[in-house]
């Protein structure tokens, strides 16, 4: 089978990180993500580049995916809940690591072609709800991890109330200028207080309510 040309520059973003590529890379070989974009992308499904899915929205990079999702270090029996599902393909990936994925879509249409996207890939057991991601998802907290896949200025108080304690982690991109973006990491202290560690310059679509 062809390698997809995103695998070389996952592992070297991965690498360059000092994050483990085996557990993530396995997870993108099994789930296509041909699937998951609009007909017309699909010949380039397998680049390291975002694409337009439709409401103004994206699919990241394989290589970015790959990379956040590593960097929650998440177990079998780990609860994540992810805001803004988008087309599907990053929850879809969660579920691969476990089977406690919860997502939050703002989109009703996308949150249909999620579902669709799923079906035709043949990935089960992915809770969805149609809302507000800034408020999470209260009703299944808490979390070991939160992951946003949409750009915030402050960081909705709503979601570390929902996280587990000690050691669980949200990974976001804060908007921390004008047009500037920082892929941050914010994980619980044992003094129940939260530590924030600026990661590197991203893009992302703003997160809506």
């Amino acid at each position: 089978m062809t390698t997809p040309q995103w695998e070389a520059p996952t592992r070297a973003l991965l690498a360059r990180e000092g994050l483990e590529p085996e557990k993530v890379l396995r997870a993108m070989r099994r789930v296509d993500r041909a699937k998951f974009v609009p007909e017309d992308e699909r010949d380039r499904a397998g680049w390291d580049c975002a694409l337009p899915i439709g409401y103004g929205q994206t699919i990241s990079q394989p290589s970015l995916v790959a990379a956040m999702i590593a960097r929650l270090e998440l177990e079998d029996s780990s609860r994540v809940l992810e805001i803004g599902t988008g087309c599907g393909y990053q929850a879809a990936l969660l579920a691969e690591l476990t089977p406690h994925t919860y997502t939050v879509e703002y989109f009703p249409e996308l949150a249909a072609d999620a579902r669709a996207n799923w079906r035709a890939a043949g990935v089960e057991g992915i809770h969805l709800r149609v809302g507000d991601g800034r408020e999470g998802w209260p009703e299944e907290a808490p979390f070991d991890a939160i992951l946003l896949a949409a750009a915030f200025r402050e960081l909705p108080p709503a979601l570390p109330e929902q996280l587990r304690g000690a050691g669980s982690r949200i990974l976001g991109p804060r908007e921390v200028g004008p047009e500037e973006q920082e892929l941050t990491v914010w994980t619980v202290r044992g003094d129940g207080g939260l530590d924030r560690e600026a990661w590197f310059p991203v893009r992302f679509v703003p997160l809506l309510s």
